[in-house]
């Protein structure tokens, strides 16, 4: 603490034996020093020093006779920085890590969870018990992959869609009927290709696409069997509440699968990295 005076700070020490602490076992060090001045002098506050600086130049008063410290030391930076206060140092503090988070641990959690090293390996035990996270070297880039794979899922409606190649050819048939193109939703992961109805398909679509799986399935497969027309098994149920065409949701679905089909690419790729990570 500064104690007021220019070019002054205070120091605490204790005013009733200034080498209190520096007694020997034997005592012999603290007979030698009882008496004598203290080492700094007292600023009149019970328990203080006041220490004098120059804030121009740390190491003035340093020079010997001969002037060989002094030009030594003469060019280098102050002992402490200065923190532009008159009369006063800012005293460095030992720089801190980058602390650990709540969030931090749980993307890497997620981010351990999407190894497919540690999948593999412990495949069996993941289907019959509650998983346990490892804890691998490089804490800072698992917890990385972690929130980006995070970003991805959650926000899958609104991540740049997948350039697919979309060909619309009319089903005359259902026209002249006046009805809607019959709904298809099949996957064809040889080809790449997703058939939604007797009109529309989305062809381009990459093979590492294939392989970011929700469960046992892929996540393409996954939207194509959630938007299917399904006939309810009770009577009333179907016969109330079975409103669901796919022709109404068409666009919405398509554009779905461009999205989540950059979501695949994007996931298996950070898995694919993750291969060659240090464990």
């Amino acid at each position: 603490p500064h104690d007021g005076r220019e070019g002054t700070e205070a120091l605490p020490y204790n005013t009733s034996n200034h080498l209190k602490g520096a007694d020997t076992a034997d005592d012999s060090v603290g007979e030698a020093h009882r008496g004598l001045p203290p080492v700094l002098p007292h600023d009149a506050r019970e328990g203080t020093e006041a220490l004098p600086y120059n804030t121009s130049n740390h190491l003035e008063g340093a020079d010997t006779a001969d002037g060989s410290v002094g030009e030594a030391h003469r060019g280098l930076p102050p002992v402490l920085p200065h923190d532009g206060r008159q009369g006063t140092m800012a005293v460095p503090t030992k720089k801190l890590k980058r602390p650990i988070t709540k969030e931090a641990i749980f993307h890497y959690v997620y981010g351990v969870l999407h190894d497919p090293v540690y999948r593999e390996k412990y495949a069996l035990n993941l289907k019959r018990e509650f998983p346990r996270i490892p804890f691998y070297p490089d804490f800072w880039q698992w917890a990385e992959w972690g929130e980006q794979l995070m970003v991805l899922h959650i926000g899958y409606e609104t991540v740049e869609p997948f350039p697919l190649n979309r060909v619309d050819v009319p089903d005359d048939k259902a026209r002249k009927a006046v009805v809607a193109p019959k709904a298809l939703l099949k996957a064809d992961k040889a080809h790449g290709v997703i058939t939604l109805d007797t009109e529309t398909t989305l062809s381009g679509i990459p093979k590492e696409a294939w392989d970011y799986k929700l469960g046992n399935r892929s996540a393409l497969e996954w939207v194509l069997d959630q938007h299917k027309e399904k006939k309810p098994k009770d009577p009333t149920i179907r016969e109330k509440f079975n409103t669901y065409r796919f022709a109404d949701y068409k666009e919405k679905v398509a554009d779905i699968l461009l999205r989540v089909t950059t979501v695949s690419v994007k996931t298996v790729a950070m898995t694919e990295a993750m291969k060659r990570a240090p464990r």
